[in-house]
């Protein structure tokens, strides 16, 4: 008989096959148990503490999950499904992780069956592709993006299931403002709605939450550079540096040789006649307000002082571009090219206020600012954070609509009525497929489940008059996420946009496609160098005495 032969390195963990789908599967219900109960308007908030012991509370997915240590790596990739859904789309990652771990739930009994994984691969994805057609076609209606209050209606079923609820009228004008502020279409027919780079929130604890608002311009936490200058201009003319107004220094070491006693005041000479001369330069093109992302010498302040010019130093590269978006005008990279144009006209009011302890320089009143700043106020940090959470969902919500103006009736109906369809396309199939096929509608079904469960109803009697409704045609039956009864969504305005539903579709039934091909786990691959340093000190710790015990 053949002596059994070492392939694999010793320290390497090797597990294969039907364990390890198994155990994929496992490890994604436990993922997506986890946050069952932050979906829906009677959501639960989790509280988590980070190693640092900061708090987060919240009830957003992605949130949640990015907070949470896990070893799995079926896990991990669970956890980044619900990452890449906030990246694409903004909203939807807690129904994601939901959709995906019943998704592989529902492929256990195949497994378990012996049927093999490429043929449920196959049924999945061919339910991917008939569900994103039905909702693009029977499910989804177009929406007027003009209408105000279509789209406040659409972004408050965003915010129905967070904490800003009790502020959606607020919530919702702030976010549609900002989205259509930084809106930018060009010809060709070519948006741009860059949310990320240009409505920046600056979130100033103190006040109440009624306080937020959204400005027609820009701030940012900064103060004039001496106390003399002006703190309020109205239309300043503004100019944007990203350069040095102080003298050059040396890249490195600069080493002087002074000949005679005269030469050191010479080269101060030259050091004040070159900071003159930039703010010459400046003061040339009648600036009120200079803003630079460099430092301003005390010599420069004087001369731009006795001018009358306000300045402020050291900005971020990302604060000017939004200055310069909001203004007009062009950020100038060297002083002796100043033209006219470069300067900024289009802002109504320059101030800087104190809130708290800290200076804030305002832009505002600008005529068709491309570049916004929302201001929140709150009780605390965490309050604020939360809240800010909750605006991001509802920019994109906005953004989303924008971008492709279509709307599915929210609060599980699109599901529920994917779900039926799905189940009467299943029986038109042929072979062992169907059941994989069928498996997925089934799943579709866990959104408006976990609904009615964290409203407290009787799930399997609502779920069945759910169906019901669905079997005797429309397709805008759902739960109502307070009461747990069945309404038409039409009638009661919940609506959820087609992107988010497509793209939590794909994500979920994809990913649910990965995790069950993979057959394999190699796990604890080491670097030699590593496993030879353990060893060092398994053998230092063998070599150390032990002590004799204590005598009584």
């Amino acid at each position: 008989m053949q002596a059994p032969m070492l392939v694999l390195n010793q320290n390497t963990k090797r597990e294969s096959g039907r364990k390890v789908q198994l155990g994929n599967i496992q490890a994604a219900k436990t993922i997506s148990d986890i946050i069952r109960t932050c979906l829906g308007p009677k959501a639960m908030l989790k509280m988590l503490m980070d190693p640092m012991g900061g708090i987060v509370m919240t009830n957003d997915g992605n949130a949640i999950l990015r907070e949470i240590q896990v070893q799995h790596p079926a896990a991990k990739s669970m956890i980044e499904i619900s990452r890449t859904q906030d990246e694409e789309v903004g909203d939807g990652t807690t129904s994601v992780i939901i959709l995906a771990g019943e998704l592989l739930k529902n492929a256990e009994p195949f497994l378990v069956e012996n049927m093999h994984p490429t043929l449920i691969i196959a049924a999945y994805r061919q339910a991917l592709e008939d569900a994103v057609e039905i909702l693009r076609t029977e499910v989804a209606s177009p929406v007027d993006t003009n209408s105000r209050d279509e789209m406040i209606k659409i972004i408050r079923s965003s915010l129905a299931t967070k904490f800003m609820k009790g502020w959606s009228d607020l919530a919702c004008g702030i976010a549609l403002d900002a989205v259509r502020c930084v809106h930018i279409e060009e010809k060709g027919g070519y948006k741009e709605i860059d949310i990320k780079r240009y409505a920046k929130v600056e979130k100033v604890p103190g006040g109440s939450i009624e306080e937020s608002q959204i400005l027609d311009g820009v701030m940012f936490n900064k103060d004039v550079t001496h106390t003399g200058m002006k703190r309020r201009i109205e239309n300043p003319r503004i100019l944007m540096l990203d350069c040095n107004l102080e003298y050059k220094k040396g890249e490195s070491q600069t080493n002087l040789e002074f000949m005679q006693e005269t030469d050191f005041r010479k080269i101060l000479e030259q050091e004040e006649e070159y900071i003159k001369t930039m703010c010459d330069e400046i003061i040339a093109v009648k600036p009120d307000l200079v803003l630079t992302e460099k430092g301003v010498s005390d010599l420069a302040q004087h001369f731009l002082l006795k001018a009358g010019i306000t300045a402020i130093r050291r900005l971020r590269k990302s604060d000017m571009n939004r200055v310069a978006r909001a203004v007009g005008g062009q950020i100038v990279h060297r002083t002796d090219e100043l033209k006219e144009c470069d300067i900024g006209t289009n802002c109504g009011l320059f101030e800087i206020k104190k809130m708290g302890d800290e200076y804030f320089t305002f832009l505002t009143k600008c005529k068709e600012p491309k570049a916004c700043t929302i201001l929140l106020r709150g009780a605390s940090k965490d309050v604020l954070m939360e809240v800010e959470r909750n605006l991001q969902d509802a920019m994109n919500v906005a953004r989303n609509v924008l971008l492709d103006p279509f709307l599915v009736p929210g609060g599980g109906a699109a599901e529920a009525a994917l779900a039926y369809r799905l189940i009467e396309k299943s029986k038109t199939i042929q072979g062992v497929g169907q059941w994989p096929y069928r498996a997925v509608a089934e799943a579709l079904k866990v959104i408006p489940k976990t609904l009615m469960q964290n409203c407290g109803v009787n799930t399997i009697r609502t779920m069945t008059n759910l169906t019901a409704k669905h079997a005797t045609g429309g397709t805008s039956w759902g739960v109502d996420g307070d009461t747990g009864d069945i309404v038409d969504m039409k009638t009661f305005g919940i609506w959820d946009t087609l992107q988010v539903k497509c793209q939590v579709m794909k994500t979920a039934i994809e990913t649910a496609i990965l995790l069950l091909r993979i057959d394999d786990i190699v796990s604890g691959v080491k670097k030699m160098s590593d496993i030879e340093a353990e060893k060092m000190a398994g053998k230092f710790q063998q070599q150390q005495p032990q002590e004799p015990p204590a005598e009584e």
